[in-house]
């Protein structure tokens, strides 16, 4: 059993898909890194200085109570809150993997086209009398004696 295990590891398949979660991963955290540290700082300055990632809203007070400065503070005091300035960050971050996904997948879609080679030149015709196949270049029908005449 460990052994079918090792074979079924080691195929090329499941080697791929583990080096592609594992790139997806490092990726995950590059696109969150992205949208925190370098996307999300201008946006909130043309809002008028808003940091999206303490945009929250209290449901229930925590055992300090509010208003909390910030998301870190609500959550300290075990406040429950709906953090819906983290979501807007995650769709940014989801937005930015589905566009490179896409750019992706469309320069593979084209580098598989390019590769597809143009179909072959026919090498056989048919024989006009009897519609045996026949080389192209044949003057005379091997099957029915046929002067072809092309």
């Amino acid at each position: 059993m460990l052994k079918e295990f090792k074979e079924f590891a080691m195929r090329g398949n499941v080697v791929d898909m583990a080096v592609g979660i594992i790139i997806g991963a490092a990726f995950g955290q590059i696109v969150t890194s992205l949208v925190n540290d370098v996307l999300m700082p201008p946006i909130g300055l043309l809002f008028g200085s808003v940091d999206f990632s303490n945009l929250f809203l209290v449901l229930k007070g925590g055992t300090v109570a509010g208003p909390y400065a910030s998301l870190a503070d609500a959550q300290a005091a075990s406040a429950v809150t709906v953090n819906y300035g983290m979501f807007v960050n995650t769709i940014i971050s989801f937005v930015i993997v589905a566009f490179a996904v896409f750019l992706l997948i469309r320069s593979i879609n084209r580098l598989q086209r390019q590769e597809e080679a143009p179909p072959a030149e026919p090498t056989t015709t048919e024989c006009p009398y009897c519609l045996s196949t026949i080389p192209l270049k044949a003057t005379r029908c091997p099957h029915c004696t046929s002067e072809l005449g092309l």
